[in-house]
């Protein structure tokens, strides 16, 4: 915003030099960014923000500058030469659309002699680096650029049927602008009108037809509030911007149309013409200011130091803001129409901060009080799963809750879907019932971009009504198929298989320290019945997990084996881990002895544990699945074990005979329990081993 230092002068009496006017504007927020001397002036470039158009105009300007310097602002007196004819009479004004035009006024003045500017009113209009073009053009920008507040002026001869109407465009209209381009309106867009066609784009700019010529003689002066969303949205449709524009869409003064009118035809009047008596003035619903609550204390534990109540008064009393006590350190602030940025006590009290100086405020920290952070133990134990499963090569992905109700039928779920009342499309209709939509449409879409194996997981919520109420649970759903892992130099890419699966979540329920759990035969209507479990934990069903069925892979345009698994998360997460007990480090050296046997090759791994550690053998520290054969010399309905056992006595070295006789114990009570068969070549290795 340009500014004119022999125009600012002529509201605030300036008497200092440039660097020290240049500092004091500095330390309120307008900076000067360039200035430069023209025709015995100097003209300041100052940086302007969007929610302060009060100072886009000189007098916004020297109101900031008199309350820095704790001048006085002088408005100056606008005198108008009238004639004996009242404006009610000569015109009239029609607001058919309030919403985007609130307030509309408007003032006739007659008998002018359009010609050149008088010098005064040139210089300042070509400071502002206009060119001039003649007297009627001069003022209307004049106005402008001091008071911030745009207005227009039609040629009243060029208005038919003498009322003005400020309506949206209709159908088909459309109008010649000032700059000779023909633009087509829409229903969206405000006019200016006369009884016939549309005159003006409000807020915008003016048409041709009705534009002021050197034969003008009486021009009716418009001066208006425009919705500031309605203008840029018109502004930025037609790729028209204009000075006026600029300013109403970042919002005018809505308290100020009349006064604009009036500056117009007091400048009007003292080149030859004469004014209608009175300003119509159109505003059906006058809105209040706004009242802010300002506290004295509020004030300080901003700011950080005291500033005296009578100081206060003086800085928002310069700013044009009424301060009306209430009682000891609480006033009631009436914000002024041009201060459309102020709004709650925030803004005030920054006011006060900008006019009794940043640099006065001392820089402290101000003390802050920490409380212990809350712990959120439910998202600690996801996050272990997150990280848990980018060890195990998945990659997360997070998908949209919609589904199209025919694939999501195909997974036979059994749930009941929520559907939603307006759906973005028939195929997004319902929200899901399970992962497993969403994740096999993320595989087939990387496959299908060359990539060469996807592993992939999301934490996610599936929904559905259960007794007629919808139900959100929280959900982790896996899906993998392809190579896992990269390929490089000296290793060969691995096909993971049902084990890899089973085994990451063997990791998981052991990480989350919700052991023992078990492992049953698969009842997920979406998996191979031969190739799935269920997980269950304290004999509730928790998840499931094993090989997708192949018609539901072609589906998706997946061919081999596509390995998912779908747990709640809600269920599981609800549910305690034991308390974590420590025991110390074993002192003395533990025996190691392998027993390998055939067994029946149905025989469940898990039922092997189970019976081992139903024998409660107090040395056993632990034992494993050493090796699994089923080849050659292997009977075809047998399978060969091989179970290594780690014992240790806590409080002494265990002795060889020790060991055999729970070795002994081992053998007969599952020979008892699963009638195995001691491999051929003996069925216990005597040789112990000591770690």
């Amino acid at each position: 915003m340009k500014i004119s230092l022999n125009w600012l002068k002529d509201h605030v009496k300036l008497d200092l030099p440039l660097p020290r006017l240049l500092d004091r504007l500095t330390m309120i927020g307008l900076i000067a960014e360039s200035w430069e001397d023209k025709d015995g002036d100097t003209v300041l470039d100052l940086e302007t923000y969007a929610n302060r158009p009060d100072t886009l105009g000189h007098l916004g300007v020297a109101r900031e500058v008199a309350a820095a310097l704790g001048l006085p602002l002088e408005e100056g007196r606008w005198p108008v030469v009238e004639s004996s004819e009242d404006t009610a009479a000569s015109a009239a004004i029609q607001i058919q659309d309030e919403d985007l035009c609130p307030r509309y006024c408007g003032i006739l003045v007659k008998g002018l002699k359009v010609g050149p500017s008088p010098d005064w009113l040139r210089r300042r209009v070509e400071a502002m680096g206009l060119n001039s073009v003649n007297n009627l053009v001069d003022v209307t920008n004049y106005v402008l650029y001091e008071t911030a507040h745009p207005i227009h002026a039609f040629d009243w001869a060029k208005i038919g049927g003498r009322t003005i109407v400020i309506r949206r465009a209709k159908k088909g209209e459309s109008l010649k602008t000032l700059e000779g381009r023909e633009v087509a309106l829409g229903p969206d867009q405000l006019v200016i009108a006369d009884e016939i066609r549309p005159v003006a784009l409000a807020g915008v700019i003016g048409g041709e037809d009705s534009a002021v010529s050197e034969t003008t003689r009486d021009v009716f002066i418009e001066s208006a509030y425009f919705d500031p969303v309605s203008v840029r949205r018109t502004a930025k449709t037609l790729g028209i911007q204009t000075d006026a524009s600029y300013r109403f869409e970042r919002g005018a003064d809505i308290g100020f149309p009349p006064k604009a009118a009036l500056r117009a035809a007091s400048l009007l009047t003292q080149l030859g013409g004469q004014a209608t008596r009175g300003v119509l003035d159109v505003y059906p619903h006058p809105r209040k200011n706004r009242i802010v609550m300002l506290r004295h204390q509020r004030t300080q534990d901003f700011l950080g130091v005291v500033i005296e109540a009578g100081e206060v008064e003086r800085i928002l009393t310069a700013l044009g803001f009424s301060c009306e006590p209430q009682g000891a350190g609480l006033w009631k602030v009436e914000v002024p129409s041009f201060r459309i940025d102020v709004e709650r006590e925030a803004d005030v009290i920054e006011e006060i901060a900008r006019f009794y100086g940043y640099d006065r405020i001392p820089s402290v920290a101000t003390p802050l009080k920490v409380g212990e952070p809350v712990v959120n133990r439910r998202r600690e134990r996801i996050d272990k799963i997150r990280r848990l499963l980018f060890h195990y090569g998945f990659d997360e992905v997070l998908n949209q809750s919609f589904a199209d109700p025919e694939k999501e039928a195909r997974f036979g779920t059994g749930r009941e879907p929520v559907v939603l009342r307006n759906p973005i499309s028939t195929r997004a209709s319902i929200l899901r019932t399970t992962l497993a939509g969403s994740l096999l449409e993320t595989v087939s879409y990387n496959l299908n971009r060359e990539f060469t194996g996807v592993h992939i997981f999301e934490i996610g919520n599936v929904y559905f009504r259960l007794n007629e109420q919808p139900v959100e649970q929280l959900t982790l759903g896996l899906a993998g198929l392809g190579p896992l892992g990269y390929r490089n130099w000296n290793s060969l890419w691995e096909e993971p298989d049902f084990f890899d699966l089973k085994g990451t979540f063997e990791a998981l329920m052991a990480q989350l320290r919700l052991v023992p759990f078990d492992f049953t035969a698969g009842s997920c209507p979406w998996l191979e019945p031969e190739q799935s479990l269920d997980l269950r934990y304290k004999e509730e069903k928790v998840g499931s997990l094993g090989c997708l069925k192949k018609d539901l892979a072609l589906t998706h345009g997946l061919l081999g084996s596509v390995w998912m698994a779908e747990i709640d998360l809600t269920g599981l997460l609800a549910k305690t881990p034991p308390v974590f007990q420590t025991v110390p480090v074993g002192r003395f050296p533990s025996v190691v002895r392998d027993i390998s046997f055939l067994a029946d090759r149905s025989l469940p791994y898990q039922d092997l544990r189970k019976a081992v550690e139903k024998l409660g053998l107090a040395a056993l520290e632990s034992f494993d699945l050493a090796d699994r054969y089923d080849g050659e010399g292997v009977p075809p309905d047998k399978v060969s074990l091989s179970l290594r056992f780690v014992f240790r006595h806590p409080q002494r070295t265990l002795l060889a005979d020790e060991v055999d006789k729970m070795e002994q114990k081992l053998l007969l009570h599952l020979q008892s329990a699963f009638r195995i068969e001691p491999r051929t070549g003996g069925s216990i290795d005597n040789r112990a081993r000591k770690n």
